[in-house]
């Protein structure tokens, strides 16, 4: 494709007549070189994103501020610069070290290191106006000289302990108000300064932990001291306590024994003659017990005088049909002995008669000789003796 075929084709159909030969072909080479360069460099400029652009016309010097996405730049007309939006971070890794290069030194003249981190923006007031004065590496030619600038006479004026331990949140507030009016004056905003570990050589480092073992034990000595002065303060106040505590319930058991005293012999008062009557009491139911018990004992032996008596009379009156009946029986056994005696001596025979009765139901047959004598039938029974006697006898 030829030059003038890359030329519109509305400036290709111009009249031949409208200009000159020579004019036309200035023109149309004019036109052709505006659409190569719009060809090769569009006219415009993609604002990447967390940045904001800052274009600028060459020609009324107007600057307009302008956010992420794409933006008209016509070249040899306006000018970009894209400059940061938000919040940038900074670590100052050159005076972390102390054998770096940017070691800082302190009051002693010892090399030391600092670890330092800041956060910090342009202020977004003055983009338009800091467009053109900021340098393209803004952290490396104004945030770091600014840094160093503002932190070397801090760290010159406190030793290494003081930077190590005991002034560190002094030390990082003095630099963070020296390099916030220093950033201030270029237009960026200081955010936050943080310090953290701090590098120390080696040989100061092993001083500095003996020391630090040291003044940790002497603190805790110290420490242990006051602890134990607490304990003997605290042993004291509990003996006063005790001891107070003591007094106290002893006070309380006096005044509770008085009391009581008090309330003891008041009962006294009452008690003494209830005492006194119940032993009246007492003394006259002695008195209605013994009169009951004497009338009870009389009552009895008059009783037992009365059961004796109508015992003897009794015994007297049994003893009076016994006798009469021992009479009445005798007079009638010797009646009835007179009667059998007068019936044996009529009938002798009865006598055998009521043995063999008598033995019947125990003997059934008996065989005994009759007695020659005309005796008792059973002489001969009891023996030969007996009844040679019995016939001796009635012979």
């Amino acid at each position: 494709m030829s030059l003038i075929d890359k030329i519109p084709e509305p400036i290709r159909r111009l009249p031949s007549r409208s200009v000159p030969h020579l004019p036309r072909l200035a023109v149309l080479a004019l036109a052709a070189a505006a659409v190569y360069g719009i060809a090769t460099h569009p006219p415009l400029y993609t604002v990447p994103r967390g940045e904001v652009a800052v274009r600028t016309n060459q020609f009324t010097g107007r600057a307009v501020v302008l956010h992420e996405g794409r933006v008209l730049n016509v070249p040899g007309v306006h000018a970009v610069r894209s400059l940061p939006a938000q919040e940038r971070v900074y670590h100052a890794t050159s005076l972390a070290r102390a054998d770096g290069s940017g070691a800082l030194q302190s009051l002693e003249g010892l090399s030391l290191g600092l670890d330092l981190t800041l956060a910090w923006r342009i202020d977004p007031s003055k983009l338009s106006q800091l467009a053109e004065s900021l340098p393209d590496d803004i952290e490396r030619d104004l945030i770091a000289p600014a840094l160093q600038a503002s932190i070397y006479p801090v760290v010159s004026q406190h030793t290494v302990r003081e930077i190590f331990s005991s002034k560190r949140a002094e030390i990082q507030q003095a630099v963070a108000q020296g390099l916030a009016a220093r950033l201030a004056r270029q237009g960026i905003e200081l955010r936050s300064l943080q310090v953290g570990h701090v590098d120390l050589p080696a040989d100061y480092r092993r001083g500095m932990d003996g020391l630090l073992a040291e003044g940790l034990a002497a603190e805790k000595m110290q420490f242990t001291l006051q602890l134990k002065e607490k304990q003997v303060k605290q042993t004291e106040l509990e003996a006063e306590a005790d001891k107070s505590r003591r007094q106290i319930a002893a006070e309380a058991a006096e005044r509770e024994q008085i009391i009581a005293a008090r309330a003891q012999e008041e009962a006294m008062k009452h008690i003494l003659p209830l005492k006194q009557k119940q032993i009246e009491q007492r003394s006259l139911e002695a008195s209605a017990a013994n009169a009951e018990r004497v009338k009870l004992a009389e009552g009895n032996a008059k009783a037992r005088q009365i059961e004796a008596e109508g015992e003897s009379l009794a015994r007297q009156k049994l003893a009076d049909a016994e006798a009469y009946r021992l009479a009445t029986l005798g007079r009638a056994d010797a009646e009835r002995m007179a009667r059998e005696g007068a019936i044996l001596t009529q009938h002798p025979l009865l006598v055998q008669k009521t043995l063999a009765d008598k033995l019947s139901d125990k003997v059934q047959v008996i065989i005994a000789p009759p007695s020659v004598s005309g005796g008792f039938i059973g002489s001969g029974l009891l023996g030969s003796n007996t009844a040679v006697k019995a016939e001796e006898t009635q012979q």
